[in-house]
């Protein structure tokens, strides 16, 4: 079992969850942008959601973390790999208000160069929807490259992989 680790990086503290996140993860759940991940999703399976989400690092040692900037919670950024994913996976959630500021890309990065320095990977993924224009460019951003050969849980899943180099791929994040 791993607890989940606060970790900062110039702007942002990225912490475990507190249950006054809940409000703003079940908001953009309930939207329209999250057509991206299925949604919108109800009450109850967002619920389902965000629970999955924390007990991934008891479970299998890695999971989400909440982004904080100025004391105000404003996404998510996680490692994941629940049974139904082929691959470990780095995913993001900018809560509503908070997009096109940096924010997730600079905590995806923090929590990238995490994973390959405390876990030892070798690879990430990312699954993006096809229609998610912003996603796919934050994946860009962090070096990623589209791999066609690689399978998603759901099967409209672009694969964005990251391939990790001595330094984590991150020289400009560190």
């Amino acid at each position: 079992m791993t607890t989940a680790p606060t970790l900062h990086t110039a702007r942002l503290t990225l912490r475990p969850h507190v249950m006054a996140d809940w409000p703003a993860f079940a908001g953009l759940m309930a939207s329209d942008r999250a057509r991206f991940m299925g949604g919108p999703y109800g009450q109850d399976a967002a619920w389902g959601m965000f629970c999955s989400d924390i007990a991934q690092w008891h479970l299998l040692g890695h999971g989400a973390l909440a982004i904080e900037y100025e004391g105000n919670v404003v996404g998510q950024v996680a490692v994941n790999h629940p049974p139904h994913f082929p691959e470990v996976e780095l995913g993001w959630l900018a809560f509503d208000g908070h997009e096109g500021r940096g924010f997730i890309t600079e905590a995806a990065a923090a929590l990238k160069l995490w994973a390959v320095r405390n876990l030892g990977l070798q690879t990430l993924v990312s699954y993006i929807d096809a229609a998610n224009l912003s996603s796919i460019a934050l994946a860009k951003r962090l070096g990623a490259t589209h791999d066609h050969t690689a399978r998603g849980p759901h099967p409209d899943d672009q694969v964005y992989r990251h391939m990790i180099d001595d330094d984590g791929g991150m020289e400009a994040y560190a």
